[in-house]
């Protein structure tokens, strides 16, 4: 087991006392390796995150089969869970077509799933558990599965002639350009919720080491116990309001922001025309 960290020493009746850190205020938060697998003789070690994404997609697994085997019949007038699956379904395909238009109310299902893993992933840091997205290799996988929905649907969409012509437009020396534009909307994704992830689970460890370190603090002073009381109440009056902030309201923002984002990254990219050419032909029709 590693030796706990000493943040300082002091003297107190004579006595020496030691603060430590305590690694595990908030569990989960160190990205550290858990265990190995070996595969063909390949060595892989398995995280923190690796593992609670592997725990989280259990789980909706589990939880999906269970629904599809209680609505396993379905009644002409829905009730019970059968009620808040349709309606669950019909509001995110009316949200799919008004992002995405209604030709494309297919991805509905696709995008449902995203905002739900994403979802788990943000509020997972309130079961103590590492937050999956609070690890940028998390985010950039997500990010790189709508950059491959958008040049491949923009492929599909418009044909390989017809997409490497966007690249040379208006000019064939702003290829660079062209390509860096097609690029950026991925890493913006995946840094944006990243960064809003993280920040929250660097605030709450920030709060939970402050509150750990009083807790050691005063188990050296007299009455000692009656301020771990006043600390321990404190605690849960300031960390309760920002774990309702931060994992509970931010996590349903960013989800939500990533999955419109993604959305609208894949069906602008499906447009057979792109804006400008549209406004061209409106002018030259009038």
């Amino acid at each position: 087991m590693k030796e706990a960290e000493t943040l300082y020493k002091f003297n107190f009746a004579g006595t020496d006392y030691s603060i430590i850190n305590e690694e595990s205020a908030v569990a989960g938060f160190k990205n550290e390796t858990l265990y190995h697998i070996n595969i063909f003789g390949m060595d892989f070690g398995i995280t923190e995150t690796i593992n609670n994404m592997w725990i989280l997609m259990g789980i909706m697994i589990i939880l999906s089969v269970i629904i599809r085997i209680s609505v396993n019949k379905f009644n002409q007038v829905p009730k019970g869970i059968q009620n808040f699956i349709e309606l669950l379904v019909s509001g995110f395909t009316d949200f799919t077509k008004s992002i995405m238009g209604e030709k494309n109310k297919k991805f509905a299902g696709f995008y449902m799933a995203m905002f739900l893993f994403i979802l788990a992933s943000n509020w997972a840091g309130l079961f103590a558990l590492r937050n999956p997205t609070a690890d940028v290799a998390t985010t950039f996988a997500l990010s790189l599965t709508t950059l491959t929905m958008m040049h491949g649907f923009a492929i599909y969409a418009k044909g390989f002639k017809g997409y490497l012509s966007h690249f040379f437009k208006p000019y064939a020396f702003l290829l660079p350009i062209n390509i860096i534009e097609k690029v950026t909307p991925g890493i913006s994704l995946a840094f944006r919720l990243f960064g809003n992830i993280l920040g929250g689970a660097i605030i709450l460890s920030l709060c939970y080491s402050l509150t750990t370190w009083l807790i050691n603090l005063v188990l050296f002073v007299p009455l000692g116990w009656l301020i771990g009381i006043v600390i321990g109440v404190s605690q849960a009056v300031v960390l309760i309001p920002l774990h309702i902030f931060f994992d509970i309201f931010i996590g349903v923002l960013q989800s939500f922001i990533f999955v419109v984002l993604s959305m609208t990254f894949v069906a602008r990219e499906m447009e057979e025309e792109d804006h400008e050419e549209h406004k061209e032909k409106e002018f030259l029709a009038e």
